[in-house]
């Protein structure tokens, strides 16, 4: 089974900075698009960013729009989520998704814990 793996998590300051990657999908198992999503506690899973593998097109909630940014290297079949302006309300744990249609989430990391104080 596809896995995929989260890392990057960990603690920042308002208006700090993190970068997540996600790994494992390689050129066999890419899907169509990948996705990242959030859960804060007592919060539903919001999707936050996403990225079309082939054209790189991407979307953003407006929650995080103009300071998150999605990206991917495909010689390293990593996705990234660089977050800067990080606010307090930021704080969930972190999934990276990928699929083949909308909304991206036909296989699922095991999630990495952001946490702004």
């Amino acid at each position: 089974d596809v896995q995929l793996v989260e890392s990057g998590g960990g603690s920042a300051g308002a208006g700090g900075s993190l970068r997540l990657s996600c790994a494992g999908l390689d050129s066999t198992s890419r899907r169509v698009c990948m996705a990242w999503f959030r859960q804060a506690p007592g919060k539903e899973r919001e999707g936050i960013a996403r990225i079309a593998t082939g054209s790189g097109n991407t979307y953003y909630a407006d929650s995080v729009k103009g300071r998150f940014t999605i990206s991917q290297d495909n010689a390293k079949n990593t996705v990234y989520l660089q977050m800067n302006s990080l606010k307090p309300e930021d704080t969930a744990t972190y999934y990276c998704a990928a699929g083949e249609t909308l909304p991206c989430s036909s296989v699922w990391g095991q999630g990495t814990q952001v946490t702004v104080s």
